[in-house]
């Protein structure tokens, strides 16, 4: 297609029809002039193509993959980039040229009721899984849709409630894991979300849309807004929102072409988001012409189970009580054994290809297995059902308990209450642990909760949302045939009254204010020095790894992190070794430390190899709210290898000097402070102009003196002697500031 050509002959109401949805999932094309429609579908974890547009609740057959929370504790890029693959052939496979995700926004809060479809409390996590995940669809020839962007943490009054965030926070990790994506995998569109953000609704936000998103990170895809997030169309085009979906029908058409004959709009900018939509019709539509594999359901299916299994999080394994031996004998507890909570509510929910269940996964593969019911899914406490359980777990060896969450707890559209168990899930836990000494907890759930009895139980995995092969992978876990190698993507804390926004969060309809600012997740536990249930990056295996022949390299904009991994256990696994920086020289706070590098390393028994991590000069930068820019100390970092983020195998402190800049060593707002602790510029301003104006007794440095000086500003040193002009301030600032360059 020429993209100019067709849009100069396209009149003003075929251009008012581009930029506005049609029929719930289309972007409409223009018969006249060959300009076919596209079609855009859900799907994160499982494609949701619905036939009947009308019909929501019905969709096409498709493999359901595990949900983010899940996928993301695989720390593995190569596995999301396969996991993109299989969604974009599912898509391609039923003429679907969008997929609306992944979507990449920061857990806040375990009490997001959508944050079972995110990745991560951390935005470099975040960031690099979406891209990989990103690249696999678009690998594909089938489009995606980034989203939700941006600072869209909660569910509640979603569509108008602000969220208020400080410039650090905004871009250190809210818009972070975008920017990511943005610059590294180019994502066709970009979905904005229902929410403001610092009072400004996100699809008339100039500053997030255009400023941000196309001028400062050079984005030239597609921005169309969430389904019904748009209040005013008009001031949304002018903001940079280039598609309303899914439109109003003839209303977001008439109001566009009306704004422009009243010269409320120019058609100029109008012009500028029908010639990107034209655009992203051409590359979808080229796109299709080329031969893709389309992988078959069984398939995707399988790798579903792969990618379930390498996911899971081994959270407990006292007295290696897993994995289970082939002559246990075995009792399963609990509905979800046979009525599995495997995928989340809303817009993701996907009508899936095929189930197995954790119960029939169990009994397909292990010949001595019992089942008790323990509870009902229906909140009710059957003291019966509990003692039925207790008394059936005396007669086995091990018991396997499966809880979690129910299946209308956690949904786009509505957030979470608490983070417990349902009260009669832990009661039968508990009573479990009192008649059998190995009992296994199987959760499965959206996102963390909490384990009042972790300290009676033997065992504890972790599958969160693992999709329809939730029972095959489950198994493979419990028996060994997978090594588990999950690290926790997000920290569990002790007590939801542990966390960063408890107390404030959802209490208010109209606001929600970030009051913990850049400490999220693992950074706010740190700074509080609170303990934890189990630390974000956290995961257990049933083989052991060493560190050894640690290294740092400058290489002058990155630091090479070299080291080598050995595989000292009796089984093959992988392991993911974790790097973690810490800013020891910045004046602005900083978190205790941030993950800046990771990868995932898989080794036979016995096996050893040579590991390179390398880490770019921006995982060391920080947003400067007063420069409004990024920035670069030079001076003492700290460098931490680890398993977690609070089990580390390496500390060691690195000096780097990357700011090739000349940098202000001091100015009049400096403290005199800056200047005792300097011993070259203590030299200087000893023999300035302003310490020969000071008063003797100042002079005299007596410690209450020297004491109360050392916090007073450059500035108002006059104020402390005898002074004929004030320059004398302005002429120590320049000669302290020429010894550093």
């Amino acid at each position: 297609m020429n993209t100019e050509a067709t849009l100069k002959k396209m009149t003003l109401r075929e251009k008012a029809e581009l930029v506005s949805g049609y029929a719930l999932w289309f972007i409409k094309g223009v018969d006249r002039l060959n300009v076919p429609s596209i079609m855009m579908s859900d799907g994160p974890s499982g494609l949701r193509k619905q036939d009947d547009p009308t019909k929501v609740e019905e969709s096409v057959k498709a493999v359901n993959f595990p949900a983010s929370a899940l996928t993301a504790c695989s720390f593995d890029e190569d596995k999301l980039y396969k996991l993109g693959e299989n969604l974009g052939s599912a898509a391609r496979k039923e003429d679907v040229n969008i997929l609306l995700g992944p979507g990449v926004n920061i857990k806040r809060t375990p009490l997001n009721g959508r944050n079972f479809e995110y990745f991560s409390e951390d935005p470099l996590l975040a960031g690099k899984l979406g891209s990989a995940y990103v690249k696999g669809v678009q690998s594909q020839g089938v489009g995606v849709s980034l989203k939700h962007f941006a600072g869209n943490n909660r569910e509640l009054t979603r569509f108008t409630s602000t969220s208020n965030i400080d410039d650090r926070a905004l871009r250190e990790v809210y818009l972070k894991p975008f920017e990511y994506v943005v610059k590294n995998a180019n994502p066709t569109t970009i979905m904005c979300s229902y929410n403001a953000l610092n009072g400004v609704l996100n699809s008339q936000n100039k500053t997030l849309l255009t400023d941000i998103l196309r001028e400062e990170w050079g984005y030239k895809g597609v921005v169309m807004s969430d389904w019904g997030a748009t209040d005013d169309h008009i001031e949304a085009l002018k903001a940079g929102l280039n598609l309303e979906m899914p439109g109003k029908g003839e209303l977001s058409v008439t109001e566009v072409v009306d704004a422009v004959r009243n010269d409320r709009l120019e058609e100029s900018i109008l012009d500028n988001s029908v010639y990107r939509i034209l655009e992203l019709i051409d590359k979808c539509k080229f796109a299709e012409k080329n031969n893709h594999e389309v992988k078959s359901l069984t398939e995707q299916h399988e790798f579903a189970c792969d990618l379930a299994a390498n996911s899971m999080v081994l959270l407990k394994n006292d007295h290696d009580v897993l994995p289970i031996k082939s002559n246990d004998n075995i009792l399963v507890v609990g509905e979800l054994a046979i009525n599995p909570h495997y995928q989340g509510g809303g817009s993701s929910h996907v009508n899936l290809y095929s189930l197995i269940t954790p119960l029939d996964g169990i009994k397909d593969h292990h010949g001595m297995v019992g089942f008790s019911k323990g509870y009902e899914e229906n909140g009710k406490n059957n003291q019966q059902l509990i003692k039925d359980a207790v008394n059936e777990a005396k007669n086995y060896s091990k018991v396997v308990v499966f809880a979690g969450t129910t299946n209308s707890s956690e949904s786009e559209g509505f957030d979470r209450e608490n983070i417990s168990l349902p009260d009669y899930q832990n009661d039968l836990i508990c009573k479990l642990a009192e008649a059998n000494k190995n009992i296994v907890v199987v959760l499965q759930n959206g996102s963390v909760v909490e384990m009042p009895w972790i300290s009676k139980v033997a065992g504890v995995l972790e599958t969160y949302l693992a999709g329809e092969a939730v029972g095959e992978a489950t198994w493979s876990v419990l028996s060994g045939a997978v090594n588990p190698s999950g690290k926790l993507s997000e920290t569990f804390p002790i007590s939801l009254k542990d966390t960063s926004a408890y107390g404030t969060f959802g209490t208010s309809k109209v606001e929600e204010n970030y009051h913990e600012s850049i400490f999220v997740g693992y950074k706010y536990f740190d700074i509080k020095d609170k303990k934890v249930l189990f630390p974000f990056g956290y995961g257990l295996s049933y083989t052991k790894f060493a560190y050894s022949d640690i290294s740092l390299a400058d290489l002058d904009g990155e630091l090479q992190v070299k080291f080598v991994l050995k595989n000292v256990g009796a089984c093959a696994g992988s392991e993911v070794p974790q790097i973690y920086i810490s800013n020891l020289t910045s004046d602005f706070e900083m978190p205790k430390k941030v993950l800046a590098g990771f990868t995932k390393v898989y080794l036979n028994s016995g096996e050893s190899k040579e590991v390179v991590i390398n880490i770019k000069k921006a995982e060391f930068t920080y947003f400067n709210p007063i420069k409004q820019s990024w920035c670069f100390d030079n001076g003492e970092y700290l460098i931490q290898l680890g398993e977690s983020s609070r089990e580390m195998h390496f500390c060691e402190k690195i000096k780097l000097e990357w700011n090739t800049d000349p940098v202000a060593l001091i100015n009049r707002d400096s403290y005199l402070d800056d200047v005792i602790e300097n011993e070259k510029l203590f030299s200087l301003f000893k023999q300035s102009k302003l310490y020969a104006g000071l008063y003797q007794p100042v002079k005299d440095n007596n410690d209450a003196t020297l004491k109360m000086m050392r916090y007073t500003p450059l500035r108002s040193v006059l104020m402390l002697g005898s002074y004929k002009t004030s320059s004398v301030v302005d002429e120590f600032v320049n000669d302290a500031n020429a010894l550093g360059k």
